[in-house]
C-alpha cells in the first residue's frame, strides 16, 4: 500500500499533534485527512508552517492541562451511579463498560470525556462501589468512583396472615363436641375470647366431700302406730225410694 507524508494541522488521537510529521496511507490522507483539513502535504511551502503549528500546540496543550486539572479536582469528588440488570441471585448479566461511564458522567454530571481515557482494570462484575483510573492527560490522572446497583426489584416477601385472622379460625375450628364443624361461626370473637378463657381457667380442687349422716333406723313393723280406720260410706238409697220421690 503506498503510503505519504503529512503534516497535521490538528491533533489525532493515536496518530499525533499539530506540527508532527507523519506517514499514512496515500488513500487516508486523500479520502480524510485533506478534506478535513486535519493535515497537510509535505512540500517546502507547507514545511514554513511547521512554526505557526508548533505554537498553537503549545497553546492547546496549555489550556488541556489546566482544564484535565480543574476537571481531576472535581471528579475526585464524585460517584458516580451505573445501574445493571441482575439475576435473582444478584448477579451481574455482564461488566460495566468505559462507554457506560462516559453516558452516565454526560448524564448526570455534564461532563463529557472520551471513554478511552477510562480505564477499568480489572473489569466491574459486582454491585458496589469501584474505583476507576481516569487517564485524562499525560500528565493528569485521576480516580472517579463508580457505584453499581440493580435495576431488578428484589423477590417480595411472603405476606403472614393476620393474628386476628388466625385467632377466628382456631374458635371455629373448636366447636363442641358432637356438633359439626363451623358450629360457632355466628359467635363473635369477644364470645369466644370469653369461652377461651373459661377452658383456660386453672382448675380449682375441691374438698372432698363430708361423709353423709347414716340413714334413721327403720321401725319394726310392729312398733308402728296404726293408721285410723276410714268411715264407711254411707249406704245409697235403694232404686224404689228415688222412684217414689219421682211420683
Amino acid at each position: 500500500m503506498a503510503k505519504t507524508e503529512v503534516i497535521l494541522t490538528s491533533n489525532i488521537v493515536g496518530l499525533g499533534g499539530e506540527s508532527d510529521q507523519v506517514k499514512v496511507a496515500a488513500g487516508y490522507a486523500r479520502n480524510y485527512l485533506f478534506p478535513q483539513r486535519l493535515a497537510i502535504p509535505l512540500t517546502q511551502a507547507n514545511k514554513r508552517r511547521i512554526e505557526s503549528l508548533k505554537q498553537r500546540r503549545a497553546e492547546r496543550e496549555a489550556h488541556e492541562f489546566n482544564a484535565m486539572s480543574e476537571l481531576a479536582k472535581g471528579v475526585s469528588k464524585l460517584i458516580c451511579l451505573v445501574k445493571v440488570k441482575t439475576g435473582e441471585d444478584g448477579k451481574m448479566f455482564g461488566t460495566v463498560t468505559a462507554g457506560m461511564i462516559a453516558d452516565e458522567l454526560k448524564h448526570q454530571f455534564d461532563i463529557s470525556l472520551d471513554k478511552r481515557k477510562i480505564h477499568i482494570e480489572p473489569s466491574i462484575r459486582a454491585l458496589g462501589d469501584h474505583e476507576v483510573e481516569l487517564h485524562l492527560h499525560q500528565e493528569v490522572n485521576a480516580t472517579l468512583k463508580v457505584r453499581v446497583e440493580s435495576t431488578t426489584p428484589p423477590p417480595a416477601p411472603a405476606e403472614a396472615p393476620a393474628p386476628e385472622a388466625k385467632r377466628e379460625d382456631r374458635y371455629e375450628r373448636r366447636g363442641r363436641r358432637g356438633e359439626p364443624r363451623g358450629e360457632h361461626r355466628g359467635e363473635t370473637v369477644e364470645k369466644a375470647e370469653a369461652g377461651d378463657k373459661k377452658l383456660r381457667a386453672p382448675r380449682v380442687e375441691r374438698a372432698p366431700k363430708a361423709d353423709k349422716p347414716d340413714k334413721a333406723e327403720k321401725i319394726p313393723k310392729a312398733e308402728r302406730v296404726p293408721k285410723a280406720e276410714k268411715p264407711a260410706k254411707a249406704e245409697k238409697p235403694a232404686k224404689a225410694e228415688k222412684a217414689e220421690k219421682a211420683e
